[in-house]
C-alpha cells in the first residue's frame, strides 16, 4: 500500500507561544525540509503581529509556505488548507526535500493526519424526496426516524436541524451505512511512523511566554495592525475578526473597552486558547510530547527532534 504523501511531512506542533517557530526554523535547517504553516491565521495577508506569524528575519532563510495566501476579507474551509498542503508537499517531494509543518492549529493537524469524511455525493432525487417527505411528516418525525438508524447521530442534531437531519438520512438510504459508522471508520489515526511532535513548557512558565508575548505585540503594534484592517474598505471574515486579539482591539476601537482592558483580556483568551489546544493535541495519539527545559536553546531542541526522527527512518 502507497503512503499518502501528508504521511511521509514531519509535524511540529504544541500550543502558542511554546516556541514552535524558532525550534521549527533550526529544525527544516538539519532536515533539508522547507516549513509549511500549520496556522489557520497566518494565512492572511496583513495579519502579521497578532499571529505571531514569523517575519523574513525569523524565517532565517528557510522557505515557508501557506503564509499570506488570503486576503483578510476571504474565507478557507478546513478542506481548502488541505487540498493546499497536498499541492505544496508534492511540489516539495518533486524538488527532493521533505515538508516540515509547524504550527498550532489542531483542528488542521487532524485534517493533515487522518483526512476529511465528506460522505456520499448528493442525490438530487433522493434529497427531493426526503424533503417532501419532512415537509409532509414533520421535522420532529424526521428525527425521530434517525434516532432509530443513528442513535448517535440523532443526538448530535437538534430536531429541527432539517438539513442536517435529512443529509443523515441521506448517507443512511445511499450507502446502507450510517453516517456514524462511516465518520468512525474514516477517524482512524494516521500510521504509527508518522513524526508528530509537539512540544511542552512547564505550565507556568507557558504562562508567562504568553503574557510577555501578548505585551510584545501591544508594544509592536498590534492596534495599528488591527485599525488598519476593521476600517478597510472590504471588512474582515468572520474568522479573521474573531481571532485571539483581534476581536479584543475591535472592542478597543469600538469603545467597549480600554486598552490595559483590551492587553489583559487578549492575555486571558490566549491562555484559554493553549488549555484547548493542550486538550487537542492529548485526544490526537499520534501526538508525541516533547518536553523543552526553560533553559535549552531552539537549537538544541532541534539536535534531540533529529536526532528522533532519524532514528525512528
Amino acid at each position: 500500500m502507497s503512503i499518502h504523501p501528508l504521511h511521509r511531512a514531519i509535524y511540529l506542533t504544541g500550543p502558542t507561544a511554546v516556541g514552535k517557530t524558532a525550534v521549527g526554523v533550526a529544525l527544516a535547517r538539519r532536515l533539508g525540509a522547507e516549513v509549511v504553516a500549520l496556522d489557520s491565521m497566518t494565512l492572511y495577508r496583513g495579519m502579521d503581529i497578532g499571529t505571531a506569524k514569523p517575519t523574513p528575519a525569523e524565517r532565517g532563510g528557510v522557505p515557508h509556505h501557506l503564509i499570506d495566501v488570503l486576503d483578510p476579507w476571504e474565507s478557507a474551509s478546513v478542506a481548502d488548507y488541505r487540498d493546499r498542503a497536498i499541492r505544496v508537499v508534492a511540489d516539495l517531494e518533486g524538488r527532493g526535500r521533505r515538508a516540515l509543518f509547524v504550527g498550532g492549529t489542531a483542528l488542521y493537524l487532524k485534517a493533515l493526519l487522518r483526512g476529511l469524511f465528506e460522505g456520499p455525493g448528493a442525490d438530487p432525487a433522493l434529497r427531493k424526496a426526503l424533503e417532501e417527505e419532512a415537509d409532509r411528516l414533520g421535522d420532529p418525525a424526521m428525527h425521530a426516524r434517525l434516532a432509530g438508524l443513528d442513535p448517535a447521530a440523532a443526538s448530535r442534531l437538534h430536531p429541527n436541524d432539517r438539513r442536517r437531519v435529512v443529509r443523515a438520512l441521506e448517507v443512511i438510504e445511499a450507502t446502507g451505512r450510517t453516517l456514524t459508522e462511516q465518520q468512525v471508520e474514516h477517524g482512524r489515526p494516521a500510521p504509527d511512523s508518522v513524526p508528530v511532535f509537539a512540544l511542552e513548557r512547564p505550565r507556568a512558565e507557558l504562562l508567562g511566554r504568553i503574557d510577555r508575548r501578548v505585551e510584545a505585540m501591544f508594544a509592536e503594534g498590534l492596534v495599528e495592525e488591527v485599525r488598519a484592517l476593521h476600517f478597510a474598505p472590504r471588512p474582515l471574515a468572520l474568522a479573521p475578526s474573531q481571532g485571539v486579539g483581534y476581536r479584543e482591539v475591535i472592542d478597543l476601537l469600538e469603545g467597549r473597552v480600554d486598552l490595559a482592558g483590551a492587553v489583559s483580556m487578549t492575555q486571558a483568551r490566549t491562555r484559554q486558547f493553549a488549555k484547548r489546544q493542550a486538550t487537542w493535541f492529548r485526544g490526537l495519539i499520534e501526538v508525541r510530547a516533547w518536553p523543552v527545559a526553560p533553559d535549552e536553546p531552539p537549537e538544541a531542541t532541534a539536535d534531540r527532534l533529529a536526532r528522533e526522527i532519524a532514528g525512528g527512518n
